[in-house]
C-alpha cells in the first residue's frame, strides 16, 4: 500500500488502493490493530472517492447541449 497521502491520490490510485485493502482484510489474515486501521484508511479512501465522483458528475451536469443534442459549452458550476 501506499504512503502517499489520500488527498493527494488521483480517483484511479485511490480506487487501487481501496480494492487492495478490502482484498487485505478479506484475506483474515491480519492481526485486530492493523485490520482497524485497515478499515480507517479503507473508509477514508471511499470518501476520496466519492467526492471525487461526486464533482465529476457536477461537471457532467453542467454541460450545454443544442437543439441538435450536440454539446455545445459548459456553464460554471457557480452562476
Amino acid at each position: 500500500m501506499s504512503d502517499k497521502p489520500i488527498e493527494e491520490m488521483s480517483f484511479e490510485e485511490a480506487m487501487r488502493e481501496l480494492e487492495a485493502v478490502v482484498n487485505h482484510l478479506e484475506a483474515g489474515d491480519v492481526e485486530l490493530e492493523r485490520s482497524i486501521e485497515l478499515y480507517e484508511r479503507g473508509a477514508k479512501l471511499k470518501a476520496r472517492c466519492d467526492a471525487t465522483l461526486k464533482a465529476a458528475e457536477e461537471k457532467v451536469a453542467k454541460i450545454t447541449t443544442g437543439a441538435d443534442g450536440r454539446p455545445t459549452g459548459t456553464e460554471p458550476l457557480d452562476p
